[in-house]
């Protein structure tokens, strides 16, 4: 049990009491100090009058310190933001001290006065930041040593605000600027980077900060590489933009993401691209709820839309959504946002959505998207991405629907998943419309994971690590690509803007990345070992702390992902979009295909269905006659499958 001193025994106003009384000593106690500093004649602390002046500026200064709220300031939280209250009082008695003397006709030099003004300032601020250390030096011992990296104005603030916490005690600067190595910053020095493992070695270091929220991408993963290296916990402030639009604090500190590691810089937006199909237009998102549609969402509402409407099938989603931006708008702008809770199956009720509210720009994101689920419940993957995008195309083009973006995915590219093959149907159902040559200008943008989406392997990463381990990875060389979450959003949107009809766009993802480095990366950034996991050995002989374990690929997951069918993309005004000439049905056949298959879902026949995937033009690459629905029988896996013909398009072709 922590031991209670004297001080923090008395009431709120004894204390103030003792400080008053203290400061009235200090007054008195400083003009024989002030005396002999000055170097004036002993003899005049003698004169009554000279003690009479010293005494009647005490109420004064007192009132002074009253006023500007220095007994109500906790000593063991002040900080350097007393300094003008006590200046203010030192100055204002140093006035009165003058003015008495002059009063009292006593010959006092002005610097001997001026000399009792900075010894009262110095001692009153001394006696506080005195007892503040006396008081704060059990917390101090128990507090955790941490290191910034970064001595820049945030680095500044933070060790202010942090002395102020029980949690962590500064003990040293980091930065790259060779300026500033060997200066003290709030009692705190700054060393070079190279000090690093040493000063880790020397304090014990558990935790180092990252305080520079407007370095770049490409010097923050230098220095994340480096920090992996010392097996210490990374954390981080928030972003400048955060920090500047008031959304975060200095002090709020967070782990060092994956989008710190991965991500690039992004490319500003085009403001002409991001209001060409949404400014005072009346705008859809389906799938709102989910990852990309509800930053959608979030990036539609800056670029002033008449009105946002918002469809998805999962109440709660919905509800998450709907309410962050409307408590971002206000009560007073609420109406601009529409919450609609539907499947994009319901044809009536899509078709009653877009009349209803005169929707002009559809970006249609609903999908299930998760490729092992969509594989084990094959009819309602088929049902939704397929059937769900056909039902949202045609009542697009009935209903006067200017502009319709399809949300993709990379696993359309040589699928070998059903997730994968029924997005390119989308696909095709969308260049498919494009052709009957419609007012609504249809079009598809493809890209590949985003960091911390929802089932993502990230976000499983963090919760694994957490327990302990393992942490689990599919193969030692599987790569997937990454985008950060608002930067995907803002590509798609300035891809729709630029689209002539039947485009396929693709984002620019950047370089893979391989996941066991990502998982390493992550264990380390947690001041952990990674190793990984033999089962030929027990895990206690491992020199480790977290395990990562490979579990094999699951169905329908390839070990590289790809972005293009055709491999011919050309530029467009955007850096980061390309856009692809790919392979499309005519209208007829896409049809004939389409009947098939939702013969096929009715019926639940999912031999014929995987058959048809296999013929269709869409290079699906499962294997043959190998069905892992959660419904199916086993013992009806070896079912020999019925011949079927499949219809072939002018621009592609049966195989």
């Amino acid at each position: 049990m922590r031991a209670v001193s004297p001080t923090q025994s008395l009431s709120r106003r004894a204390k103030r009491l003792v400080l008053l009384g203290a400061d009235a000593f200090l007054i008195l106690a400083c003009l024989p100090l002030a005396v002999i500093l000055h170097g004036a004649p002993l003899a005049l602390l003698n004169q009554p009058a000279l003690w009479t002046a010293v005494v009647a500026i005490v109420p004064l200064v007192l009132y002074t310190f009253q006023l500007r709220g220095l007994y109500r300031v906790v000593l063991r939280y002040i900080t350097g933001a007393a300094m003008p209250a006590i200046m203010t009082g030192a100055g204002l008695g140093a006035i009165g001290f003058l003015g008495m003397a002059h009063l009292l006709g006593l010959p006092v030099p002005p610097g001997l006065i001026a000399t009792h003004a900075v010894l009262l300032l110095l001692t009153v601020s001394g006696l506080r930041f005195g007892l503040r250390t006396l008081m704060r030096k059990p917390a101090l011992r128990e507090a955790r040593p941490i290191i910034i990296y970064g001595a820049g104005r945030a680095g500044q603030q933070l060790v202010a605000a942090l002395f102020l916490s029980p949690e962590y005690r500064p003990v040293a600067f980091v930065d790259d600027d060779t300026r500033m190595h060997g200066t003290t910053i709030n009692g705190v020095r700054v060393y070079p980077p190279a000090e690093l493992r040493r000063l880790c070695e020397y304090w014990h270091i558990r935790e180092v900060l990252m305080a520079m929220p407007s370095l770049n991408r490409q010097r923050r993963r230098r220095i994340i590489s480096r920090l992996e290296t010392l097996g210490v916990e990374v954390k981080t402030i928030p972003a400048m933009g955060d920090l500047v639009a008031g959304k975060a604090r200095v002090t709020d500190l967070r782990p060092v993401m994956p989008e710190d590691m991965l991500g690039r810089d992004p490319v500003p937006p085009r403001a002409d691209l991001m209001a060409r199909h949404i400014k005072d237009k009346v705008v859809l998102v389906t799938g709102a709820g989910g990852t990309i549609g509800a930053e959608l969402c979030r990036q539609i509402l800056t670029q002033n839309p008449r009105r946002l409407i918002m469809l998805d099938v999962c109440e709660f989603a919905l509800y998450s959504i709907a309410t962050e931006l409307r408590d971002q708008l206000g009560e007073e702008n609420e109406d601009i946002v529409r919450a609609v809770l539907g499947s994009v199956q319901n044809q009536s009720r899509m078709r009653i959505v877009l009349q209803q509210f005169a929707v002009q720009t559809v970006y249609h994101a609903a999908a299930y998207k998760h490729v092992n689920m969509v594989e084990e419940n094959l009819i309602e993957g088929l049902r939704n991405n397929v059937f769900g995008t056909k039902v949202m195309v045609q009542a697009a083009a009935d209903c006067g629907v200017e502009n319709f973006t399809l949300v993709s995915t990379d696993k359309t590219v040589r699928p070998t998943s059903v997730m994968g093959a029924s997005k390119r149907l989308a696909e095709l159902i969308c260049q498919a419309e494009a052709q009957r040559g419609g007012s609504c200008t249809f079009s598809m943008v493809r890209f590949g994971n985003v960091l911390g989406s929802s089932g993502s392997v990230i976000p499983r990463f963090h919760d694994q690590i957490a327990r302990g381990g393992p942490v689990t990875v599919t193969h030692s060389e599987v790569t997937r690509y990454f985008m950060t979450i608002p930067e995907a959003a803002q590509l798609v949107i300035q891809a729709g803007a630029m689209a002539r009809g039947g485009d396929v766009f693709v984002l620019d993802m950047g370089k893979p990345v391989r996941i066991l480095d990502l998982a390493k990366s992550m264990i380390r950034l947690h001041g952990l070992v990674p190793y990984i996991l033999d089962e030929k050995r027990s895990p206690e002989m491992e020199a480790g702390d977290i395990p990562i374990q490979f579990i094999g690929l699951k169905p329908g997951e390839k070990l590289h992902e790809e972005l293009l069918i055709a491999g011919n993309p050309r530029g467009t005004k955007h850096p980061r979009i390309m856009a692809a000439s790919e392979l499309a049905l005519s209208p007829e056949a896409l049809d004939a295909l389409l009947e098939q298959i939702w013969l096929a879902c009715k019926s639940f026949d999912l031999p014929s269905l995987q058959a048809m995937l296999r013929a269709a033009p869409l290079d699906y690459r499962a294997p043959a006659h190998e069905i892992r629905d959660v419904l199916w029988p086993e013992v009806e896996i070896q079912r020999p499958v019925a011949q079927l013909r499949v219809v072939a398009g002018r621009a592609g072709t049966a195989s």
